[in-house]
């Protein structure tokens, strides 16, 4: 079965939310931890959405939600047309060959027991009735194409680089040649100059293969190099989304800022002046009233900690701010309101 896509959005997610039930203790009593708040966004064929914040945003559930793993507690995703929340388990299993995931660590994804070839040819074995043979030469195809040696085929992970380990999980993921790619954090746990190596494979490959990513990361400069609609989150919730040209240019919310600021350039004309939040990240089982945000803004009023911002369409993006305009030198900015 082929999943039908007559549109150019691959994925569509309309205010997802997960949250779930934890306990405080005995004494204490339960509570909800709203992982994912409400948070709408779009994936297109052959483009790619990053996904950036702090650790506990919530980038992390909204891959298991994609991918599956999970379900969302409200809101819907719609993949190709299909409501991922109410398809049948036949859909579904076609659906799990269509997204496949990237994850952070290469040391704890591959299995230390089995040898590269059976890593690679496990999708394969799970989800068709391939022989042996034809599933060895998919295989064998896919490690060449990610830059790995006819040799490796009969190794173990634990005899490989962890930048070599990354290309094998990234030769399991598009075994079975998906549509969309979930990477979270995939370059993280490697060397800066493997990073680079690995984000122009991934690259090469979405060319080739014509792949939509979820590029999950906490790191804008590796961000700057892969995407092309960006998705700033805070606390579960989106406070700034568009085009990755146009944020990373100007970015308008005052988290966005900070968070590029902070990234290093070697080039002194690229350096931004380092924004200082005040304060630490809030609990997300007690999260501030109006905008979760505002605790730590260096531009906070009155009304930030009373009303929650809305998404408002602003300079060829989407900004969860009551003072984007001012900030943008658009209009006199004010004390207090």
């Amino acid at each position: 079965m082929t999943l039908p896509n007559n549109g150019a959005s691959l994925l569509r997610a309309t205010d997802v939310s997960r949250h779930y039930d934890v306990s405080r203790g005995m004494a204490a009593g339960s509570a909800i931890v709203r992982a994912l708040d409400g948070v709408s966004f779009t994936v297109e064929k052959q483009r790619t959405l990053a996904v950036v914040g702090e650790s506990g945003c919530g980038k992390s559930t909204l891959a298991r939600l994609v991918t599956m793993i999970e379900q969302p507690t409200a809101g819907s995703i719609l993949l190709a047309g299909h409501d991922l929340a109410t398809i049948t388990k036949a859909e579904r299993q076609e659906v799990r060959r269509t997204v496949q995931m990237i994850f952070q660590n290469p040391f704890g994804s591959l299995n230390p027991r089995k040898k590269v070839g059976t890593i690679i040819e496990e999708p394969i074995l799970i989800n068709t009735d391939q022989p042996k043979a034809e599933r060895q030469e998919a295989a064998r195809a896919m490690m060449a194409r990610v830059g790995l040696r006819p040799e490796h085929y009969d190794r173990y992970p634990h005899m490989f680089s962890g930048g070599q380990r990354q290309r094998i999980a990234i030769a399991r993921a598009l075994i079975l040649r998906p549509q969309l790619v979930v990477a979270d954090e995939p370059v993280s746990a490697l060397d800066v100059s493997i990073q680079a190596q690995v984000l122009n494979l991934l690259k090469d490959l979405q060319e080739e293969f014509e792949l939509a990513y979820i590029f999950i990361s906490h790191d804008l400069s590796v961000v700057q190099r892969i995407a092309d609609e960006i998705l700033v989150m805070y606390l579960g919730r989106a406070v700034e989304q568009g085009p990755g040209r146009r944020i990373f240019a100007a970015p308008r919310h005052p988290y966005t800022q900070a968070l590029l600021a902070s990234t290093p350039h070697i080039d002194p004309a690229k350096r931004k002046q380092r924004i200082v939040l005040r304060g630490e990240l809030p609990s997300p089982l007690n999260p501030p009233s109006g905008c979760a945000f505002h605790t730590r803004c260096p531009h906070a009023i009155d009304r930030c900690g009373r009303e929650r911002p809305p998404l408002t369409a602003f300079d060829g993006r989407q900004v969860a701010c009551f003072r984007a305009e001012e900030l943008a030198g658009n209009a006199p900015v004010a004390a207090s309101a």
